[in-house]
Order: C-alpha cells, then structure tokens, then sequence
C-alpha cells in the first residue's frame, strides 16, 4: 500500500491565514513540556515519528517570545497526506461524556465503573503469539482472555472494592466506556474526572454496525445519539446487544490541574477542546500539530460545515488506524456530545514535521 507525503507550503492551506495559532501553540506546548519531561512516545518505534532529538529545539522554542503563527512557520515543513488506502481521509469526533452518579450502589444507581482489576495483564510478545490477545489473565500460568462485558456486569469482579461510582443507566456506563474518560456529577456538586486505565483486551464490536445489519437504524442515519434513541426505546434488547461488545475498559480516578481542559489523552497531557486529535500511534508521535481540513455537524440535525483548523496529535484509540485517519476532541457536555456524534467526515490532512525530521525523512533541504 503507498503511502505518500508531499511537500507543500503554509500558503497551500487554505484558511491558514484565519486560524487561531495561539490557541493551537497553546495546546501545543502541552505536548512539549510532556516531551521535553518525559518524551514517552519516543519508547516505540513511530512511522513518521522520529527521534525525540527532532523535537527538542522546537519544543524549547515553543516557550519563547515570537507569534504563535510565526512559530509554526519558521519551525515545520508541511507535509500533505496521501494515503491509497483511504484516498479520501475520514475524520470524526469524541468527546468527553458527563452522567449522574453515586459513591453507593442502588436502584437509582445500578451500573458500576470500575478501576483496573489485579489480575488483568499485558502479555509478553510470546503470550500474544499463543493466545491472540494483547490484554487477558494467567491461569495456571496460561494466557486466556479475560472476562467479557455480561460476565463482569453480572458480577463476575464483585468482592474485590473495585467500584469507583455507580452510575443511573447502563447505557451512560457503556458511551463513557467507549469514549475512555468521562465527568460525574455527584450529590453536592463534585464533579468526579474519569479516565482510562485499562481495556480488557477482547474485541471491540460496535453495536451500531449491528443495528444497522438488523435494520433497526438506516446506516447513514448512524451516530451516538441514533442509538442511544435505540436503546432506550428497547432497554430490554439494549443490554443484550451493549453484551454483544465483550471488550471492556477500566478507569482511574484523576484530579487535574485545568478544570477547563479534558481528561488526560494517551500523550499524559489534558486534551484541548477542538485543538486535541486522536491519531494513529504507529504512524505519528504525539505532539505532532496537524492541519486538517474537514467539515463538521453544525449540531445534531443541522449541515456540515466547513472546519479548517490546527490540532495537536495527543491521543489514539483502537477504532483509528491509518494514514489519513483522526478524531477531533470535542470537549464535554451535551454540546460537545451533539458535535462528536455524528460527524464522519472525508477531508485532507497535512501533518507539521519538525524541519530536521522533515529532512530525516527526504521532505525537505
């Protein structure tokens, strides 16, 4: 499969002019400071990643006194994506789901979350030859897979403290699952911040490609909140069909430094509202800004518009895979819900390398 980056100018972008680049440096030097600190992307081989000596002058000048836009202009080379695989690009969006919840079970409030069990693990390269699975348990020294979805909610983790809350429908605990992190208002007011932890490894199933099989939903009219009209107008069948997605995520509980930005992505940093993009690991590092040009819901019913904008690369998921692939971070509240749900956009990205990798990589002077 070719996989191509073009060289091209900031003046090629079109809208780049209009952006807002000191909100984008702003998310940016997030990921420097983690990069400068740590730099834990740089433990794995990145396709187009490079090595973290790439990216510590230009993480260190992000700090200093200049324009933002001037920054990024004098420190990247644009590069445009072009991926056979999917030519067109596909972009959408996640957000950060709030629900009502409880530090004590009850009938109003039924449906834990959980924080990582002891006896989940990351197997060795020779475990996941032998088994499959990247994520499971030993059993007399064995790998098997772990628990699935029905097991656990019937139970199956119950005795071991793990609850972190409970919330009031099963249906917020499995969108806040598939989201990985999540806000819950507690009684009094405390807004408790959730945060991935762990998944179980099984495989995911999206329950809407299921309904949409069945001819419950027309597929076009699929999105977050199609479903969840689905579901609760079937709560019987909704639980049966939420079992049909074995896989599992587990939660920490965090207190972060802004309120006002989100949950922490895969890079360790707080995710941006609008400025934050989940990408593929394997292909790029985090930190990475790139330029997408895309449309995006004006709300749940309304038209797509236009979306020229400058994000950071600070997070991934197991649903993005591929070249021209990402997941605009939306923030949280049902206003971030309205936007994430139903956006599935075909659009162009153009990722900002550093000059000296861009050079690395036969991209530049």
């Amino acid at each position: 499969m070719r996989h191509m980056l073009r060289p091209v100018t900031f003046a090629e972008l079109p809208g780049w002019a209009d952006d807002d680049h000191d909100a984008a440096l702003a998310a940016f030097r997030l990921s420097a400071q983690e990069i400068l600190s740590q730099g834990s992307g740089f433990s794995r081989a990145v396709a187009y990643g490079g090595l973290r000596e790439h990216w510590l002058d230009v993480c260190r000048a992000a700090f200093e006194q200049h324009p933002a836009r001037q920054f990024f202009e004098t420190r990247f080379r644009p590069v445009q994506v072009e991926d056979d695989a999917r030519p067109e690009g596909l972009f959408t969006g996640y957000y950060e789901p709030e629900a009502e919840g409880s530090l004590e079970p009850g009938a109003a409030f039924p449906a834990p979350l959980y924080a990582r069990p002891p006896d989940l693990v990351s197997f060795t390269e020779e475990e996941r030859a032998t088994s499959g699975l990247g994520f499971g348990r030993r059993v007399e020294g064995r790998p098997v897979a772990y628990l699935t979805r029905r097991e656990i909610e019937e139970g199956a983790l119950a005795g071991q403290s793990l609850e972190l809350v409970w919330l009031k429908d099963w249906a917020d605990a499995f969108f806040m699952q598939i989201q990985g992190s999540g806000r819950v208002r507690l009684a009094g007011g405390r807004v408790m911040r959730l945060s991935y932890a762990a998944k179980s490894g099984l495989p995911y199933t999206a329950i809407g490609a299921i309904l949409a099989e069945r001819g419950e939903i027309a597929r076009e009219q699929l999105s977050m909140q199609s479903i969840r009209r689905w579901m609760a107008d079937h709560p019987r069948e909704a639980r049966k069909l939420m079992w049909q997605n074995q896989s599992f995520v587990f939660f920490r509980e965090l207190v972060l430094d802004d309120p006002a930005l989100g949950a922490l992505g895969a890079q360790h940093v707080q995710l941006t509202p609008r400025r934050s993009l989940a990408v593929d690991r394997d292909l790029w590092m985090f930190g990475t800004p790139i330029w997408l040009d895309t449309r995006v819901p004006a709300g749940e019913e309304g038209p797509m518009i236009r979306f020229r904008q400058l994000l950071i690369a600070q997070d991934t998921g197991s649903a993005i895979k591929g070249l021209a692939r990402g997941d605009v971070y939306w923030g949280f509240g049902e206003e971030a819900a309205r936007l994430a749900g139903p956006m599935k956009s075909p659009g162009a990205m153009t990722a900002l390398l550093p000059l000296g990798l861009a050079r690395e990589l036969g991209l530049g002077p």
